[in-house]
C-alpha cells in the first residue's frame, strides 16, 4: 500500500499522537479510483463529530482519531481508534480490497481499537467510550457510559 509514508500523513499522524497538538483526527482516502495509493485528505480538530462529516459515502476511506476520556475526576484517558469506512455507494471492486488493504494501514497507525464503519452512526462517541473502557480492563463508572 503505497502513500502511508508520504511526508503529509506522517506529519499528520504525529500531530493526532501528540499531547502539545489540537489536531485528534486525519482522514486518509484512495487517491485514485483504482489502485491502492493513498493521500490525506484532511486534519482536525473536532474529533468523531467532525470526522464524521468529512466521510465521503462514495468512497473507502480511513480515520485515526484520538479519543480523550475521564475515568473519573482526577484522571483521563486517551486512546486512539482507527476507523475502516466503507460508503454505502463504494464501488464492489474497492469494497473487496478494502478488506485486505485495510491490514496495511493497521499495522501502520497504532491503534487501541479498529471500528469498522458503514454508518456514521457506527461512530457515536459515547458508544465507541463504552467499548474502549470495556477493552481497557479497569471501569470506573460502573458500567456506566
Amino acid at each position: 500500500m503505497s502513500g502511508l509514508d508520504t511526508p503529509e500523513i506522517k506529519a499528520a499522524y504525529e500531530a493526532v499522537r501528540s499531547d502539545k497538538d489540537d489536531t485528534n483526527w486525519l482522514l486518509i482516502s484512495y487517491a485514485g479510483n483504482v489502485g491502492d495509493k493513498l493521500a490525506l485528505t484532511a486534519s482536525g480538530s473536532g474529533g468523531l463529530a467532525e470526522v464524521a462529516g468529512r466521510l465521503d459515502d462514495s468512497q473507502a476511506q480511513y480515520a485515526y482519531v484520538r479519543v480523550e476520556y475521564a475515568n473519573d475526576s482526577e484522571s483521563k484517558r486517551v486512546k486512539f481508534i482507527l476507523v475502516v469506512w466503507i460508503g454505502e455507494g463504494t464501488k464492489v471492486m474497492r469494497k473487496a480490497r478494502v478488506s485486505i488493504e485495510s491490514g496495511n494501514v493497521k499495522k501502520a497507525f497504532g491503534h487501541h481499537a479498529a471500528i469498522d464503519a458503514r454508518d456514521k452512526g457506527d461512530l457515536a462517541e459515547a458508544d465507541i467510550v463504552k467499548r474502549l473502557r470495556a477493552a481497557g480492563g479497569a471501569d470506573y463508572n460502573g458500567g456506566r457510559g
